[in-house]
């Protein structure tokens, strides 16, 4: 490819550059569905990924007088080289209607169907010459245009009805920490899922496994053969929608198509935040799903029948239906009670899910840990090191143990990290019209913008050390160049306000002549794929600054280590294993752990003499500590927005009375922790010796670990190393 790139005269970085992000993922997690489908090719594992073609992607941020700007994601626009349609395999997806109980079985009947036209593209493997296959469905409307309704006039109507048809992939949802319980999203959900279980029985029969009776199926193999795993609750519909095939479809009794559902589903969680939970209101569910809603009911009555023997008093809390004056389906308990095997993403949050989430469901069987992590790119200069072998086993990272104290290779490494930060401050040049000094720490935090990331801590620290410059200009400090970069969803007022509140604190610091290069601040427009694979291998530190019990994993986290930055973070999340990898001496551990925020969340304990209170109280902090008061004062006052004085109170109000994630609790451990930052930084040797360190250690966050281990413990089949020669070669 590259031969031939030259021999045309093309450059295949510039290639890179025009071909646009593919609109599939919203964050971290469809990050990570790529490096898994990476991976099971990689290990030789027959899979398929599935998911919605969406037209339009998230949504490209443009940031206007430091506002965000939403605009279409239109990645679609030139076509898509590398995918093929397969028009031959277009399926039909119903909607509405009613449920016909009759002798004859269960009819869902007068629906409204959609048709799903899938898309191929391939996911070759790692020079094994295994390619599996990334199915997409794109919604259609029906070939029964009425002609006749649109000559005579109707024509709006119609083209109206085609249209909202064909909206369930038009565009990807914003959201991933919060969850809406809007008819579109609930739409895609089981759009998905019904073409994709089609899908997969349409093959399972076609095979020798499926017996291929002419009268029936003989689906006793299927979770032999079939592993299905539930990334999260959106796909959780297809529990029901594999009984409901089972039952009323290949007419197999209740027990035994329970008992292959079960066996074929598996469920990974991978959010503790309430507010993320699906909850679909019954009443949609009855109007859009209403074969679904009967059989949900069924098996809740079934699962609370069975625990009613053992755990009559958690039944309340263990109930797929939440009663209130809202009934709601509890997607996540459906999992987990459909599900043979349950994971969380990192071993902390997995503790989490036993204890509150899922408080009460061990008697179902063990919550295990299967951590999430990210696929590793080459690095040359480690080839030259230790050869490329690790490229297929992350775990001889650990070689490099054997250099930390090779001045050459400290050496090396230093410029490697050096012409990544040289060339990033040159894109932010080009791109960004914005001069930054190149040998100034490279302080990264890019991320989904949200409350419990705490991109306000960092604000707060950026205050901080603009009022500590202010306040004594000759004393020396560490050249900083803080880079924030993330969106914000659509509908949420307070991540939009802390986007310009980063804006607004950059423009008063980098045009303060006092400061000079000493700090800049950078807020990284419309930060994605591409923009990573810059940012990521030129960041000297790492942003995971999360209230400790709130993060499931992270996956950024992991990239920043793997690529040479050092992490500043909490005990949350996947730094826990990360410390644990490299050593917590290698990495800048502040703040409270889980017991102390949980220690804090307690409403307090109560005698005839005495009451003990925990709780959070942020105006203590703010009364005791002399910088943190000045800072919110500042943002208070309009210092940073003095167009608009009261712009920012929202935020402060937020922080002084209603902050569910304790930034104030963390502040002073997060400034001394920075100042410890500023002291290794200082000592590029010790630096760098700990860079390699953090990078030997990595190994365990491959996701061609990851893939093993789901296949080993959970999806019951074993990767294979075996490499299918080319189709020039012939085969033994």
């Amino acid at each position: 490819m590259f031969y031939f790139s030259q021999q045309l005269g093309l450059d295949l970085e510039e290639l890179e550059e025009i071909e646009e992000d593919a609109g599939l993922g919203n964050g971290g997690l469809g990050r990570l569905a790529a490096c898994f489908l990476d991976s099971m090719a990689t290990l030789g594992l027959g899979a398929y990924g599935y998911g919605i073609r969406y037209e339009f992607g998230i949504f490209n941020q443009k940031v206007v007088d430091g506002w965000q700007v939403e605009e279409a994601d239109d990645w679609l626009r030139y076509g898509n080289p590398w995918e093929k349609a397969r028009p031959e395999y277009m399926l039909p997806v119903h909607f509405y209607g009613r449920v016909d109980h009759t002798p004859d079985g269960i009819k869902w009947v007068d629906t409204q169907v959609i048709l799903a036209m899938p898309y191929d593209t391939p996911v070759p493997g790692y020079k094994n010459n295994t390619v599996n296959t990334m199915r997409l469905w794109s919604a259609k409307a029906p070939n029964d245009f009425n002609l006749e309704e649109f000559n005579v006039g109707d024509y709006i109507q119609a083209v109206l009805d085609r249209n909202l048809a064909e909206n369930i992939s038009r565009v990807l949802y914003p959201n991933d920490n919060f969850f809406e319980g809007k008819e579109l999203r609930l739409k895609q959900e089981y759009f998905v899922v019904a073409a994709t279980l089609q899908d997969i029985i349409r093959r399972f029969k076609s095979s020798k496994f499926g017996c291929r009776d002419p009268v029936r199926t003989c689906f006793e193999t299927f979770p032999d053969k079939v592993a299905i795993q539930l990334n999260d609750t959106h796909p959780a519909l297809s529990i029901p929608e594999l009984m409901r095939i089972f039952v009323d479809v290949e007419h197999m009794d209740w027990d035994k198509a329970w008992d292959i559902t079960k066996r074929t589903c598996a469920y990974t969680n991978h959010t503790v935040l309430p507010e993320a939970l699906e909850r679909w209101p019954v009443s949609m569910f009855e109007k859009l799903l209403p074969r679904h809603l009967e059989i949900i009911y069924a098996i809740n009555q079934k699962h609370l029948d069975v625990m009613a023997f053992v755990y009559i008093d958690r039944l309340r809390r263990m109930s797929v239906i939440e009663e209130g004056d809202c009934k709601r389906i509890n997607m996540a308990h459906l999992c987990v009670i459909g599900s043979h095997a349950i994971n969380g993403v990192a071993r902390i949050h997995s503790e989490i899910y036993k204890k509150v989430i899922f408080v009460g469901f061990a008697c179902l069987g063990p919550i295990s840990n299967t951590n999430l992590f990210v696929v590793f790119s080459p690095f040359v200069l480690i080839s030259q090191k230790i050869g490329e072998d690790f490229l297929t086993d992350l775990s001889q990272l650990k070689k490099l143990l054997d250099f930390v104290d090779d001045e050459a290779f400290i050496r090396d490494v230093a410029k490697v990290k050096q012409e990544n930060k040289q060339k990033f401050s040159a894109y932010l040049v080009e791109q960004y019209k914005v001069k930054i000094n190149p040998s100034s720490m490279f302080d990264v935090h890019v991320k989904r913008i949200h409350e419990y990331k705490r991109q306000l801590l960092n604000c707060l620290h950026i205050i901080t050390l603009y009022n500590r410059i202010r306040k004594d200009p000759k004393k020396s400090y560490v050249p900083r160049t803080v880079m924030i970069g993330g969106k914000a969803a659509p509908g949420y007022h307070m991540a939009k306000m802390i986007i310009k509140l980063i804006t607004s604190i950059g423009d008063v610091v980098n045009n303060d002549p006092y400061i000079g290069e000493r700090l800049k601040v950078i807020f990284l427009e419309n930060y994605r794929v591409s923009l990573a694979e810059k940012v990521i291998p030129a960041a000297d530190l790492s942003e995971q600054i999360s209230t400790a019990g709130t993060e499931a994993s992270g996956t950024g986290n992991m990239k920043f280590m793997l690529n040479g930055a050092l992490t500043i973070g909490t005990m949350d999340g996947a730094n826990v294993e990360m410390a644990e990898e490299a050593g917590e001496e290698n990495l800048f551990i502040f703040g409270m752990r889980v017991e102390d925020v949980e220690a804090m969340d307690k409403k307090g304990l109560a005698d005839i003499i005495f009451v003990f209170s925990f709780r959070y109280n942020a105006k203590e902090y703010y009364d005791r500590i002399p910088e943190l008061r000045q800072a919110i004062d500042q943002i208070n006052s309009g210092f940073f927005s003095p167009d608009d004085p009261g712009r920012f109170r929202d935020i402060v109000n937020m922080l002084m009375y209603h902050d569910r994630f304790k930034v104030f609790a963390d502040y002073e451990a997060y400034i001394k922790c920075q100042g410890q930052v500023d002291q290794l930084y200082m000592n590029p040797r010790e630096w760098t010796k700990k860079v390699i360190k953090n990078i030997a250690c990595s190994g365990k966050f491959s996701s061609d670990r990851t893939i093993t281990e789901y296949a080993r413990e959970i999806w019951g089949v074993e990767p294979s190393a075996v490499k299918i020669p080319p189709p020039n070669i012939p085969r033994e």
